[in-house]
């Protein structure tokens, strides 16, 4: 019988936001990946699992997950780290890796099931969609991500300053990931665009350590890495005016 391995999210922080069917999966596996930094520190997915599940049931496995520049490391962290859950799926039938929001959305889980597939080819891989940190940060600002036909444009801030700029010259809601590294950049491309005054950005949901702020207040001060942004559209014609 084919293994399985299910990528199930855990949301952005918030124990109280993986899903009824992520649960039910974290608990029915035969063991739960979670992965971690070479500092071996405790991550967000980890954290949130522990909530759900016995952490004798949890495996660390190291990932480079921070790691851009150096391709060469990247691969072989990949590669080491796709063989050890190589290990755990001819050991077990049902392996879960939790991983942070979804992880069909710049996951961590998308290159690992890459990894088996080649290593495993007869395994089954599915996911369990989790809650994004956009929903999350909408839910807590009060922020309206889409309204009518409006587009909604998400864009990580490590692909570039072009990239986030382009975004922020359409029409619709951006959102923008991993841009804690470059606040300054980003809330001079907000002036640039006349989305600043409505944008809002957020760090930590969930957690104790959480901020969630007016993207006016930027001073150019670095943000956590995992900052998210929402920049909405400016809308007028009252109820109903983007339909």
């Amino acid at each position: 019988m084919s293994s399985r391995l299910v990528g199930v999210g855990v949301g952005p922080g918030d124990p109280e936001l993986v899903t009824v069917k992520g649960v039910n999966a974290l608990r029915a596996a035969d063991v739960v990946v979670v992965p971690v930094m070479d500092t071996l520190e405790r991550g967000r997915a980890e954290a949130t699992v522990l909530h759900h599940v016995s952490g004798q049931k949890i495996v660390r496995v190291v990932f480079a997950l921070n790691e851009r520049t150096d391709r060469a490391r990247r691969e072989a962290a990949w590669d080491a780290a796709g063989a050890r859950v190589a290990e755990l799926l001819r050991e077990h039938a049902y392996v879960a890796f939790a991983t942070i929001g979804d992880p069909n959305v710049y996951s961590t889980f998308t290159y690992l099931a890459q990894t088996l597939k080649e290593l495993l080819p007869e395994l089954v891989v599915e996911t369990v969609p989790g809650i994004t940190a956009m929903q999350d940060l909408a839910a807590r600002s009060g922020a309206v991500l889409t309204e009518g036909t409006e587009p909604l444009t998400l864009v990580p801030v490590t692909a570039g300053e072009a990239a986030l700029k382009e975004a922020l010259a359409g029409p619709g809601t951006v959102v923008a990931y991993k841009f804690g590294r470059r606040a300054a950049e980003v809330a001079e491309a907000l002036r640039e665009a006349g989305r600043l005054q409505d944008a809002v950005w957020g760090s930590a949901l969930g957690l104790p350590e959480e901020s969630v702020r007016p993207a006016a207040e930027l001073d150019g001060a670095a943000l956590p890495y995992l900052s998210t942004l929402i920049a909405p559209p400016r809308r007028e014609g009252g109820r109903g005016g983007k339909l």
